[in-house]
């Protein structure tokens, strides 16, 4: 171990920039919870938080070693796994073992991004199932061909905090899990609509807030790069936000709260491969021009029978392709990285379109086959009556909020053997309960 490479206000940066990544996933929780109906809440949430759990303790003991470990063009090798030589020896300026926690923070919100696309209807046990496959089987590998040395990086693509790893890699694979699920039982019948929206602020809020550790954390140090990160990911989702609200207003003469916090979202989204690449006023305009995709995708998928019920596929997977291809159009190499399009290199769109479609047709192709697979050992969706009743109460027993008429008490509905074969749900009054 050699402690004179290791710089303390780096290792300081880096510790704060951690814990404002793994803050995005809690936010993400409040993100996609106010999105749902009231009876889907927990369950919702939920699917956020045990990301933390499962992918947190997969990246440890394999995914980093997938991702970050000398190998291949296509994938990693062994030598990290289960924490091999993974110590308190500098990796660049900062410990090894903060580089594994920072980049596992990364993993995690990766996976829970997913959820987005399959809540209200997807059982909770097959959920895990794939978002711990899928962290190893599809982004530990990307992860390694853009930022640990494979393909992808040695042809020149650039992706500063992970457009193309986490977002286009998201939103393909969300987009397969609604496909495979097929709609919501009330989609298109009625209005599926937020039960609580300021839990929606308040998600976004703190998506925002972690998100400078997302981008400004990823020059992995104190320095001139990280200033220009995080200054950019200040102006791109304002920038975003003002057209947003400018073309609902337009559209339909309402400026709604969720549309808003979409867009700054999709802003966010849009800057985050460019963040260290290009100077402010590029930001300013990869946000303006990163949400009218989106925003075009969002109102058309309204009309289809495709049920992403939270639009992870347009705003994160469409807002990472096109903040991907954007790079290689506004990069300087004088603000870092290279030039793109407008300096006079063309070539680098190519590039960054290449490394954004190979990560899309990875994602989608691998999500669908893991799915499939999953779905011979469990069954991937709730029945129809269980979606009635509402997945808290099916998959974890428990009710985002309470009320007079009482709560639910869960009594096993018994076979001619005794056997349980699932809740019976019925409501206790609250005499029931010992109240007056």
């Amino acid at each position: 171990m050699d402690p004179s490479a290791i710089v303390a206000a780096d290792t300081a940066w880096m510790l704060v920039a951690s814990a404002l990544v793994l803050l995005m996933t809690p936010g993400l929780a409040f993100f996609y919870g106010g999105l749902v109906r009231s009876k889907n809440a927990l369950n919702t949430m939920m699917m956020s938080f045990v990301a933390l759990g499962v992918v947190g303790v997969l990246w440890a003991l394999v995914g980093y070693s997938l991702a970050f470990a000398a190998g291949g063009a296509w994938i990693g090798g062994s030598a990290h796994v289960a924490l091999s030589g993974v110590d308190l020896a500098a990796k660049g300026t900062i410990p090894h073992l903060l580089f594994l926690a920072y980049q596992g923070t990364f993993a995690i919100v990766t996976a829970a991004l997913i959820s987005g696309a399959i809540v209200e209807r997807m059982r909770f046990g097959a959920y895990v199932a794939f978002i711990a496959a899928w962290s190893l089987v599809v982004y530990a590998p990307v992860c390694h061909w853009v930022w640990g040395g494979g393909w992808l990086a040695s042809l020149g693509a650039l992706d500063y905090a992970g457009g193309t790893v986490v977002h286009v890699n998201a939103g393909a694979a969300a987009l397969v899990a609604a496909w495979v699920l097929g709609p919501r039982k009330d989609h298109g019948r009625q209005a599926l609509v937020p039960h609580n929206v300021p839990f929606a602020l308040l998600g976004a809020a703190l998506l925002w807030f972690g998100w400078f550790g997302f981008n400004a954390g990823s020059a992995l140090a104190a320095s001139p790069g990280a200033v220009l990160a995080f200054v950019n990911t200040l102006l791109a989702p304002a920038a975003a936000l003002v057209v947003w609200v400018g073309v609902d207003l337009a559209r339909s003469g309402r400026a709604t709260a969720v549309g808003a916090v979409t867009g700054v979202v999709v802003g966010l989204v849009a800057i985050t491969p460019a963040a260290g690449f290009v100077g402010p006023l590029s930001a300013l305009a990869i946000g303006a021009l990163g949400v009218l995709p989106s925003y075009w995708l969002i109102v058309r998928r309204a009309r289809t029978r495709l049920d992403d019920s939270l639009d992870v596929a347009a705003a994160h997977g469409t807002g990472g392709l096109v903040g991907a291809v954007l790079t290689g159009v506004f990069a300087q190499a004088a603000w870092g990285g290279v030039d793109g399009l407008l300096g006079g290199r063309p070539i680098q769109v190519g590039l960054q379109l290449l490394g954004a479609l190979a990560t899309l047709v990875y994602s989608l192709g691998a999500s669908w086959v893991l799915l499939r697979l999953i779905a011979l050992v469990v069954p991937l969706r709730a029945d129809r009556r269980q979606e009635g009743v509402g997945l808290d109460v099916v998959e974890h027993g428990e009710e985002a909020y309470g009320s007079d008429a009482g709560a639910i008490l869960l009594l096993p509905d018994e076979g001619p053997t005794g056997a349980s074969r699932e809740p019976n749900m019925r409501p206790v009054p609250s005499v029931a309960r010992g109240e007056a």
